[in-house]
């Protein structure tokens, strides 16, 4: 028996070794796939009989060593929207699963899918696809709050191309205006306002110097016509409030700490502007202190015009920003990283993704750098994890093992041929 033994163990040790070397011309093939991940062989030994008295020969199989969760070498890509781990984790993928007959957009599997192939890019329908096809999936967020919807994950899609105009209401003046009469002539500023359609329009607000009392400086605000949209009279230091700080606005004595305003009201907007100058008995916003002339300190509002889309950037918080030509930008999700307890045990798929198993554990989605999840690098993009010089000498040793083991057939047969040759 040891002769068919050793037969059918040489035999065995072929198949072991042809299993080796596709698993070598796997990852040689995929030496330059992004994301890819190398895939080694571990050879199990089985027995038949093995004793203190007596060993007969076994066999031996191979099992694919998945190499998930080994770093593959981080490269900058000429891709802005290309993402790379730095650590543990992968990006969840949607794959497609057909078109929309009324929308002509991918209608996706239910299966999600796992990758480190991060070369994105923007497909025209607002998606971010990969190289593999793969749609990257994110958490959708509030415009109003910022605020994440971590409890789902769906594919990104890039939607507003359009940045919707926001009326002014209001507008934050800081300024000196020269104390002790030393100015008597009106001292002016301009700012740029938009109404709720975007139209912009001019406000000029003009001071004029006090006469008497000395620290009562009358405003004037028009527009762009000169039509009056608003005026006030602001003293200063009065009042038991510190001298050179706003004390009364049209005659009523303000609360220290309080907001000083004026509201503002134009005949193109149903919703009054509200004209802050700061606050009573404080030094930050319109003052009246020594100075030879008036000094703009700053002169802001918050209304936007309205914004055309541009393109979309990716930070390394995960966070999808589209950006408009008004010079304004809005987050519309955030890229989780999904972690597994064992991502060794994920099963491979196509494209260089993988999915969920029993033994890989539960996939957990959570945002960059948090509990075990790894960093996110933009603009680059992870290589494939195989080393060509490691894969060379594993497929030399692969070569000789399998002559050797060929060797051993050979002898077998010639053995055999011996033995049969002595019945004659």
């Amino acid at each position: 028996m040891s002769l068919f033994g050793a037969l059918n163990t040489a035999v065995s040790g072929l198949t072991a070794q042809s299993a080796a070397f596709g698993n070598i011309s796997e990852n040689v093939a995929n030496s330059q796939t992004v994301g890819y991940k190398e895939v080694d062989t571990d050879f199990i030994d089985y027995l038949t009989t093995s004793t203190s008295q007596q060993n007969e020969p076994g066999a031996v199989t191979t099992l694919p060593d998945y190499t998930n969760n080994v770093q593959g070498t981080i490269t900058q890509s000429s891709d802005p929207l290309a993402l790379a781990i730095a650590g543990q984790g992968f990006f969840a993928v949607s794959e497609p699963d057909g078109t929309s007959a009324s929308t002509s957009s991918p209608t996706f599997s239910a299966q999600t899918y796992y990758t480190r192939t991060g070369d994105f890019q923007m497909d025209a329908n607002g998606y971010l696809v990969n190289s593999a096809d793969e749609y990257l999936q994110g958490w959708s967020v509030d415009p109003t709050t910022g605020i994440a919807n971590q409890s789902q994950l769906s594919p990104i899609q890039i939607t507003q191309q359009q940045f919707n105009p926001v009326a002014t209401t209001d507008v934050d003046l800081s300024a000196n205006l020269p104390a002790g009469g030393s100015s008597t002539t009106t001292s002016s500023s301009q700012v740029d306002v938009y109404d709720s359609v975007g139209d912009e329009h001019t406000l000029t607000l003009a001071w004029t110097p006090p006469t008497s009392p000395a620290t009562a400086w009358s405003l004037a605000v028009t527009d762009e016509t000169g039509a009056s949209v608003g005026s006030g009279t602001v003293d200063f230091g009065t009042g038991g409030m510190a001298a050179g700080t706003i004390s009364a606005v049209d005659g009523t004595t303000g609360t220290s700490g309080a907001a000083a305003t004026i509201s503002l009201t134009p005949s193109w907007s149903s919703t009054p502007i509200t004209l802050n100058l700061g606050n009573y008995g404080q030094g930050n916003g319109v003052t009246q202190f020594a100075a030879s002339s008036y000094s703009l300190r700053n002169l802001s509002q918050n209304g936007v015009p309205p914004g055309s889309f541009t393109g979309i950037t990716i930070n390394s918080t995960g966070q999808v920003q589209a950006n408009y030509n008004n010079g304004q930008s809005q987050t519309v999700a955030q890229v989780p990283i999904v972690t597994f307890a064992d991502p060794s045990d994920l099963q491979s798929q196509n494209g260089q993704a993988y999915t969920a198993t029993s033994t890989s554990g539960n996939p957990i989605a959570q945002a960059v750098n948090t509990n075990g999840a790894g960093t996110l690098v933009t603009g680059s993009v992870e290589s494939s994890n195989v080393d060509i010089a490691t894969e060379f000498s594993k497929l030399i040793v692969a070569q000789q093992a399998y002559s050797a083991n060929a060797k051993m057939i050979t002898t077998a047969d010639q053995m055999l041929q011996t033995t049969i040759n002595m019945q004659t």
